[in-house]
């Protein structure tokens, strides 16, 4: 290879990894100055309700957001134990689905990295635990346990 070429590829490369560390940095940027919003879920009856995180139902319930595809294996791994944790313990904490690949805004504004991503937000919207990939709904239940909320002991596991 001549001179000229590895040069190029030298430049090539450098502007890679700064572009990488932009990006990366600009992600790390906090955003918990207020509770992100969710938008449509797919495990909900009605694709087109719009669910909003209202200040005053945030400080009732806690809240389980995970944020997936609806094409994504472990995302449709996960869809039927969402609904279940939705239904079973509905007036114990809330469960959204958010839908990344169909709402790009929201995977940047919860700062996501890879899907699906679980978060755990108590009853006045802060973050309390953040998991990447599948979540069974033991696992689920257990972190909620670890966190400060029994929900299990009250609905016998």
């Amino acid at each position: 290879m001549n001179n000229p070429g590895k040069v190029i590829i030298v430049v090539v490369l450098i502007a890679a990894v700064g572009i990488v560390i932009a990006f990366k940095n600009q992600k790390a940027e906090p955003t918990h100055s207020q509770e992100p919003q969710a938008t449509s879920s797919p495990i909900d009856s009605s694709a087109s309700e719009q669910i909003q995180a209202n200040p005053a139902e945030t400080l009732a319930l806690p809240k389980l957001v995970d944020l997936g595809a609806g094409t994504c294996i472990p995302c449709k791994m996960m869809a039927p134990i969402l609904e279940e944790l939705k239904t079973q313990f509905k007036d114990k904490f809330e469960v959204v689905f958010i839908d990344v690949w169909k709402n790009p805004d929201q995977a940047k504004k919860y700062r996501i990295n890879i899907i699906p991503t679980q978060i755990f937000y108590d009853g006045a919207g802060k973050e309390l635990f953040r998991h990447e990939g599948f979540y069974s709904r033991e696992d689920i239940l257990g972190k909620w346990k670890e966190v400060g909320f029994d929900f299990a002991a009250r609905k016998g596991m």
